[in-house]
Order: structure tokens, then C-alpha cells, then sequence
């Protein structure tokens, strides 16, 4: 798609266009997320066409979301909540009441917009017509509180510029969502970097801007919730293989066949190795041993590359330790999705927090 072939948004034929004149809209997403919705509406006061979807909530959320003045869409089961259905959702809501709307901005519901982003991020977008969106620095709110949480603030640190992905969290060109037909609302998981990769593949470009976008909560502080966000994306990678087969930036094949290796062949293998050392002989133990020493040696040069990244020593060694260890739930979420495909199931979400009171 050549950049001539796109509406300009600056009107160079009439008087330069201040942010103001832009219409433009936020779609917030939650499920259960409690203080951190109200915390995120709070963010978003400035925005006047703004909508809440809301998929299932037991904790009051929708309620919460209304009595703050914002448009509220309750998604109803079947079928599957996913984030995806949700976003689709709230831009179709905002399109009805607004069929010229230009940009939207996503944004979860357990973020916080942070001050000055959206004048910057809409700046920026309308500065280059072949842009399909840009997004900003997220941070973690409580990133010294658990490693997990420090390892996600890290995980959200995407280099500045031209990009191959974004995450759940950006300002988009309407006019590039429309082209592609919006998100694959049936993605647990990976649907915003998933979006990424067709918009790409019709020309448009994705750029990190140099300032501060929003401040989430992930709130993981136990193993069991890494674990389950970890699984969930086994399940992303997997999926968006499947549909990107081609991809290789990023290399989404080669990112399966790494859980595969490290989380199913050496698992499997080093299992099968003990199992057969309890029935035979010592030679069976060795093997094993050999085999468990793939995974440390592994850890430890993971580690050291965190650590020449800049990571404190503690972030560093723990990243190393959780990205093979890691391995194991995404083999376990690639595997049930392609059971899920295979059997013609839809998967459900694998969720890994809880409410948060308000």
C-alpha cells in the first residue's frame, strides 16, 4: 500500500489541524480488574468519547465504570470472553456513535493513561500518514514488589522506534483497522501482536514513541500466576504461528519450535530417562543427568545476556531461570490449542489474577 493512497489527516489543502481537531476515541477492556478500573477511567477524563466493555465481571466493574460516566458494553457468554471480542466491541460502539472516527486508543483496564501521552501519541500518528499506530513506554506500577512484576516492566521496555509489534496498549489509524478487518476476536491470547503482523502485511508501519503511556498493575505475586500466564502464552505463540507460518519478524515458528525442544523433547526426554533408570540400569541415570544439565547451562547464559542489557543481577539470573523454566506451561498452552483446533473447540481464557477490591 503506497502512503499516497491514504487520507491525510493534516488537510495540508486547509489550515494545519491542531490535536483537538482529530476525533478520536478510548476503548477501555476489563474483566474483574476492580480499583484498577476506576483507577484507569480516572486516567482517561480528558477523553470525551470513551467506552468501558466489560466481559463478565463479578465484582461490580460495569457498575463501577457507569456510575463514572462511561459508555458501558456488557458482553454476553457464549460466545468465549476473549480481549480481542472485546476491543472489536468497543470500537464498533464507538463507530456507531461516531462513524468518522480517525483514532482509538486501547487500553486495558488494569493501566493508568499517564499525563500528556494521548497530545503525543496523536501527534505523532497524524505526523506520518503510513503509521497504523503508536504506542509509548508502559511500566510496571509495583515492579519492586515480586520478581514477576519486574520481569513484566521489563518485558513492556520495547526498543524506540519503527516496531513489529505493539502490545495491548496503543493509539490506532482507524482507518488501518478497517483495512484489515479489526482483531480476531476468537485469540486469548497475542491478538494485539497478531493485528500487528496483517497490518504490516498490508504496508502500514508501527512506531514506540519516545514517551510515557500507561502504568499497569499486573499484581502477580505468586508462582502459580506466573505459571498461568506463561501457559497462556504458549497458547499465543502457537496461534500465531498457525496463522503466520511465514513470520519472521518476529519468528513466531521459531519461537514453537524452542518450546517444543525445551519444553517438550528435553522434559519429556529427561522423564524418560528416569523412568527407565528405575527399571534398569546406571547408565539410564547418567543420560538423565546430561540432560538436566542442558537446562542450567541454558539459564545461566540467559542470564548473562540480561545482565549485559543493564538488569540488576537478582532481575537478571531470575529472568535466565524463568525463561527455560517457562518453557514447560507454553508447551503445555501450545499443545491446547492445537487440541482445541484440531477438535474444533474453542479455547477459553487462562486468566492469572484475581479481582481487585475497590
Amino acid at each position: 500500500m503506497a502512503a499516497a493512497k491514504l487520507p491525510d489527516p493534516l488537510r495540508t489543502d486547509a489550515r494545519p489541524r491542531s490535536i483537538e481537531d482529530f476525533k478520536t476515541g478510548l476503548v477501555i477492556i476489563g474483566r474483574n480488574e476492580g480499583a484498577r478500573l476506576v483507577r484507569c477511567i480516572a486516567s482517561a477524563r480528558t477523553i470525551s468519547r470513551c467506552v468501558y466493555v466489560d466481559s463478565g465481571s463479578t465484582d461490580g466493574s460495569a457498575e463501577a465504570a457507569g456510575r463514572a460516566g462511561v459508555k458501558v458494553v456488557e458482553l454476553s457468554s457464549p460466545p468465549h470472553f476473549t480481549a480481542a471480542r472485546a476491543r472489536n466491541a468497543g470500537i464498533a460502539r464507538l463507530l456507531t456513535d461516531d462513524p468518522d472516527l480517525e483514532f482509538v486508543q486501547m487500553v486495558d483496564g488494569d493501566c493508568e493513561l499517564q499525563p500528556g501521552w494521548f497530545a503525543a501519541a496523536v501527534e505523532a500518528l497524524a505526523a506520518e500518514h503510513d503509521l497504523a499506530l503508536v504506542f509509548g513506554r508502559r511500566r510496571e506500577r509495583f515492579p519492586e514488589r515480586s520478581i514477576y512484576n519486574a520481569l513484566c516492566d521489563d518485558e513492556w521496555d520495547a526498543p524506540i522506534g519503527y516496531s513489529a509489534a505493539c502490545g495491548g496498549d496503543a493509539l490506532f489509524r482507524v482507518s488501518a483497522l478497517r483495512e484489515v478487518g479489526f482483531y480476531i476476536q476468537t485469540m486469548i491470547a497475542g491478538e494485539d501482536s497478531e493485528l500487528s503482523m496483517r497490518l504490516r502485511k498490508h504496508g502500514w508501519r508501527l512506531r514506540r514513541i519516545d514517551a510515557e503511556m500507561t502504568l499497569h498493575d499486573a499484581d502477580m505475586h505468586r508462582f502459580g500466576q506466573w505459571w498461568n500466564r506463561v501457559r497462556r502464552s504458549g497458547h499465543a505463540f502457537a496461534e500465531m504461528a498457525f496463522l503466520h507460518p511465514d513470520a519472521r519478524e518476529p519468528n513466531w515458528p521459531g519461537q514453537v519450535r524452542s518450546i517444543v525442544f525445551w519444553g517438550g523433547l528435553m522434559t519429556g526426554g529427561f522423564a524418560a530417562c528416569v523412568l527407565l533408570a528405575l527399571t534398569m540400569n546406571r547408565w539410564f541415570w547418567l543420560a538423565a543427568c546430561l540432560a538436566l544439565l542442558a537446562w542450567p547451562a541454558r539459564m545461566a547464559q540467559l542470564a548473562r545476556r540480561q545482565r549485559e542489557r543493564g538488569l540488576p543481577s537478582r532481575v537478571a539470573r531470575a529472568s535466565g531461570v524463568l525463561l527455560i523454566l517457562g518453557k514447560i506451561p507454553q508447551f503445555f498452552g501450545l499443545i491446547g490449542y492445537h487440541c482445541n483446533r484440531l477438535s474444533g473447540r474453542a479455547s477459553k481464557l487462562i486468566e492469572y489474577k484475581g479481582p481487585e477490591a475497590a
